[in-house]
């Protein structure tokens, strides 16, 4: 696959430290679209320098606003695939050619299963989605996809789901999942989704929706 039909979207929120690195790194594999969600840093104006696509909001919008918004510029740019990652440096930008490779080989999408979960509501969250569906860690950040899946979808997230909705369509729709270890590295500044309480109120709200959202449903919004 020609690198350029690789859209490697990052959400970034005042991540000056890590981002020009990653960036560069990731460049080996794809076309980097940074989504600046917001940064009071210089996060924006590094990723450019390093060769990225800068998507810029002018006011902190949200995780997942950031993964549509870099959505919604892979396909206008027509990439084939996109993979998102974190700014933060918890994903080795090498293992970006193992989720090209399942792509490339027929995957719908490739989902990285983490090596540890830093909360309750990971853990369980993982729990009933490899039980409903056979996914074992949902939340992982580190997700590829056949942007032919989300112009399907429609959109990206409609309820806030942490970077969960187009995956939990694609196991309802019975799509090709591949899923693939990942290690992650420890990161030394705060989590984008807070600690403890905040971080697992938003999951169990991501949870509730995914189950209460019937696929007829899911499928008439692709209609």
């Amino acid at each position: 696959m020609d690198r350029h039909r690789i859209g490697i979207v990052i959400p970034a929120l005042n991540e000056a430290r890590t981002i020009r690195s990653l960036v560069a790194n990731a460049c080996r594999y794809g076309l980097p679209i940074v989504v600046d969600d917001g940064s009071c840093d210089e996060t924006g104006e590094l990723a450019t320098f390093a060769g990225a696509i800068v998507v810029r909001h002018e006011r902190n919008l949200g995780y997942d606003r950031a993964l549509s918004s870099g959505f919604e510029r892979a396909s206008e740019i027509n990439c084939a695939y996109v993979v998102t990652m974190d700014a933060d440096g918890q994903h080795d930008p090498t293992i970006l050619k193992s989720f090209i490779s399942a792509l490339d080989d027929g995957a719908d999408l490739v989902i990285g299963v983490r090596d540890r979960m830093q909360r309750l509501g990971e853990h369980i969250f993982s729990w009933v989605a490899y039980l409903k569906w056979g996914i074992r860690d949902p939340l992982c950040g580190m997700k590829g996809y056949r942007i032919g899946l989300y112009q399907e979808r429609g959109h990206f997230d409609s309820y806030d789901s942490i970077g969960t909705e187009l995956t939990i369509y694609a196991a309802r729709m019975r799509r090709h999942i591949v899923q693939i270890p990942i290690k992650t590295s420890e990161r030394t500044d705060i989590p984008r989704f807070g600690r403890c309480f905040s971080a697992n109120k938003r999951i169990f709200h991501a949870l509730r929706y995914a189950f209460t959202e019937s696929p007829n449903a899911m499928r008439g919004r692709t209609q």
